[in-house]
């Protein structure tokens, strides 16, 4: 039975899920995540737990931060002044605004705390500094 490779593509089943064994995404009731093994479209962890696995195999991973989404970092939290804010933009906890860098970069952000002057704004990935559990199901490899 063939095992999954770097460069095979690979379709699996999978569930997300915190410590506290909260679920945090799902392939269940949709079609089966697709992707090649090696190009860097799904996290360190996953990719490398999916290397050896057979067709119709299962198993849980459990993936520290460093090879998911990476440890939470300070330096991209930034607070501005609310003058700064287009005027349409009533900010709010948890609104994700897109915001661009000197070189013109886009990327997200989320409001994490407003204040009467200042909003917090925290480009960290959601899953930041989290460790994550995976259970897996390979349902099919592509050579």
């Amino acid at each position: 039975m063939a095992e999954a490779k770097l460069g095979d593509t690979v379709k699996v089943h999978y569930t997300g899920k915190f410590d506290n064994g909260e679920i945090f995404d799902s392939s269940e009731n949709q079609d089966p995540l697709k992707f090649t093994i090696g190009q860097g479209h799904v996290i360190p962890g996953f990719e490398n737990a999916v290397v050896g696995m057979n067709t119709g195999e299962s198993k849980t991973e459990k993936i520290p931060a460093e090879d998911a989404y990476g440890a939470y970092s300070n330096e991209l939290v930034l607070t501005v002044n609310k003058n700064n804010l287009p005027q349409e933009i009533s900010p709010e906890i948890g609104q994700q605004l897109e915001v661009k860098n000197p070189s013109g970069d886009a990327f997200p952000v989320v409001i994490t705390e407003i204040t009467d002057e200042t909003i917090t704004l925290d480009a960290n990935h959601p899953l930041a500094g989290r460790d994550l559990i995976f259970e897996i199901q390979l349902l099919e490899i592509e050579a």
